[in-house]
């Protein structure tokens, strides 16, 4: 018995980095999900062109050649955790949510830590992303800091 068109499930997401300024561009839409303060598209294209400067990726799950989830991440070393993956930024499409994405995203970052020599995984999240806080913690994260910030700009 198959299902009717209506209920058949979508194409698989592709996985991949991004890594021209046309993908990040593409990108923009989800990543303003996450960061409206980004006031564009350009923007977020020069500070992904800066931040990568210094070890800053981005991997996404594309289908119909749009991102429906998406990383930043880079590998850091400090004192408190030594060399570790610092994934910056965790995005699934308001749309494309609870369909496995941000696992499967979490899953490849989980790898490529390991590849990298790294000794744990850390992301920071606001205290009001509770939903977020659920998932990470079934994704196997857990809090272990609490983050302090002082603004030193008007702008963020």
């Amino acid at each position: 018995m198959s299902l009717p068109l209506s209920e058949s499930p979508p194409p698989a997401a592709d996985l991949r980095p991004v890594e021209d300024e046309a993908a990040v561009i593409a990108c923009w839409p989800l990543m303003r999900q996450l960061r409206p303060h980004l006031a564009s598209a350009a923007e977020l294209e020069s500070r992904w062109r800066r931040q990568a400067a210094s070890g800053y990726r981005l991997l996404a799950l594309w289908r119909d050649g749009r991102p429906v989830a998406l990383a930043g991440f880079r590998v850091q070393d400090n004192l408190v955790h030594g060399v570790h993956l610092y994934v910056d930024d965790l995005v699934t499409d308001e749309a494309e949510r609870s369909g496995g994405h941000g696992a499967r995203l979490m899953a490849r970052l989980v790898e490529e830590g390991r590849a990298l020599g790294c000794s744990r995984l850390v992301l920071d999240t606001p205290l009001t992303n509770v939903l977020g806080h659920r998932f990470y913690y079934r994704n196997g994260l857990l809090a272990t800091a609490l983050r302090f910030a002082q603004p030193l700009s008007p702008r963020e």
